[in-house]
């Protein structure tokens, strides 16, 4: 695969969004950190220089070499990328009087700018920073302003250098996929030509070099992601897949004698295996969110080691990783990201297991996943099928899991899933499910009194996971859903319903 374009991250969370970005413009390109960039750049047409939460006059500030980038190859900075520039070459950088931080609008964009062409002069741009270029650097001149940033973007005489304060990656900056079209194909002359068949037809290439006769064991779970993981290992190697779904006993209602007849007929050498007694018992008494995902993991292991040896020759485990999972685990390019969370299928595995791990969707977004599993003819309802988290209500139990616990809440879950379906609903929700709280509240059944369990609905809406707000699901349907659960679902006595975004929030509870 052709890296057309070059991201040197130093850190900042929206680094991946740049990503997304760019490949919406059906350009190709591959985040690096910047003190560990490609010694070899002949193959990048362009770099972009991310944003940072650090301060470019801090001590330990990320300090990259661009010494093969700048005034030879189409360079971009956003953000600290931008103050990078500037205080290193000529200009400079000080704390911002005011912490600027939103929604910002232009104030100034100059006439006849490639760069800026398309973009109005009142276009709204997001600022996210508390330090800003007091002076530019040499040889630079001023393309862009706000009310409150003077020098909001820059260029320099005599190259294709470019800088902007704001990021143009977020959804709030209206003009942002603009101005990056106008970078990348303007001004660096990049072809349009990564698509969804363009990525099967070079990872199909790819995984039949890397893979060679090797046998692959692959874990489904019905997703999205696992299936169109399995799909592009199955063009490239055929009957040397060898795909297990297994039951962790957290799976939805009916879920895994569904999924096994989801896959009848696809052409995958599927295998269910029942552990569900083996995840149970070793979960049994555990509370804390992250030790019942490292339980989880390890037993998915465990499981996939002792069905890997039934495989003769098997010498890989293939896993439906995508970019956000490894976002959200840590830094995807050794940089400074925070974890928000372990997924349970992210990571090396244990030495005694002597299975190499082949990710073939971990560079993609989920709605690149999707379209991606279209261009393969896989359907639509399939496609269309929510995203579920790999440790399933393991994780939307909170506190210890029990059997019973687990069973109350498929029932709940069945019922509210079911009911977004039959309402029509479905299609309008990225991902939704029950959590059952660990807490218990006073109710009234007839003429009883009841100390029963609370259940909070999740409804949210998002494009690839990293950001997602609540759905303003109809009031009707609401009531409904929860009539249907207090009056089906023993244990239950209250309904309540989640309308916190991510962030601050996450989509899951734990």
């Amino acid at each position: 695969m052709q890296n057309n374009v070059l991201i040197l991250d130093f850190g900042s969370q929206y680094t991946q969004l740049i990503a997304r970005r760019v490949r919406e413009l059906n350009i190709y390109c591959e985040i690096k950190p910047y003190n560990n960039p490609p010694k070899d750049l002949s193959s990048f047409k362009a770099v972009i220089l991310s944003g940072s939460p650090h301060s470019v006059r801090s001590e330990d500030a990320p300090h990259p070499d661009l010494s093969e980038i700048k005034g030879k190859k189409p360079l971009l900075g956003v953000c600290y990328g931008a103050q990078y520039l500037a205080q290193h070459f000529g200009g400079e950088v000080g704390q911002s009087n005011t912490r600027e931080y939103g929604r910002a609008n232009l104030s100034m964009v100059k006439d006849g700018e490639t760069f800026m062409k398309g973009v109005s002069s009142n276009s709204q741009v997001w600022m996210s920073h508390s330090d800003t270029i007091k002076k530019l650097p040499a040889n630079a001149v001023r393309i862009a302003s706000t009310h409150d940033v003077e020098n909001a973007g820059y260029r320099i005489e005599g190259e294709d250098t470019y800088a902007i304060q704001f990021h143009p990656e977020v959804y709030h900056s209206t003009d942002g996929k603009k101005i990056l079209e106008n970078f990348l194909v303007n001004i660096a002359g990049i072809a349009q030509t990564w698509t969804p068949d363009a990525f099967v037809e070079t990872t199909v290439a790819d995984l039949k070099s890397k893979l060679g006769d090797d046998r692959v064991i692959l874990g489904l779970s019905g997703g999205v992601d696992s299936t169109v993981a399995a799909t592009l290992l199955h063009k490239a190697i055929g009957k040397n897949l060898h795909c297990i779904f297994v039951n962790n006993g957290l799976l939805r209602k009916n879920e895994f004698t569904d999924v096994l007849k989801q896959y009848e007929g696809m052409g995958l050498n599927v295998k269910g295996v029942d552990a569900s007694a083996r995840f149970l018992k070793e979960l049994e008494g555990e509370s804390d969110p992250e030790g019942k995902r490292k339980i989880i993991g390890k037993v998915f292991v465990d499981v996939f080691d002792d069905e890997s040896k039934l495989v003769e020759n098997a010498k890989w485990l293939g896993q439906g990783t995508i970019y956000p999972d490894v976002i959200e685990s840590v830094s995807a390019t050794g940089g400074p990201s925070a974890t928000i969370k372990s997924h349970h299928n992210v990571g090396g595995l244990p030495d005694y297991m002597q299975l190499k791990v082949v990710e073939p969707l971990k560079a993609l977004f989920k709605d690149e996943v999707r379209r991606v599993g279209a261009s393969m003819g896989l359907s639509a309802s399939l496609l269309g099928r929510h995203p579920f988290p790999g440790p399933g209500l393991g994780i939307r139990i909170l506190g210890d899991i029990t059997p019973e616990k687990v069973a109350m809440l498929q029932e709940v879950d069945h019922i509210f899933i079911n009911g977004l379906r039959e309402a029509g609903l479905y299609d309008n929700v990225w991902q939704a499910g029950a959590m059952l709280l660990p807490v218990n509240s006073v109710g009234v059944m007839g003429d009883e009194r009841t100390y029963e369990k609370c259940v909070a609905l999740r409804a949210v809406e998002s494009t690839d996971g990293m950001t997602a707000d609540w759905v303003n699901l109809p009031y009707e349907f609401l009531q409904k859903v929860s009539n249907d659960i207090i009056n089906k679902v023993k244990g239950v006595n209250r309904v309540v319903y989640d309308i916190s975004s991510k962030p601050p929030a996450t989509i899951e509870w734990e």
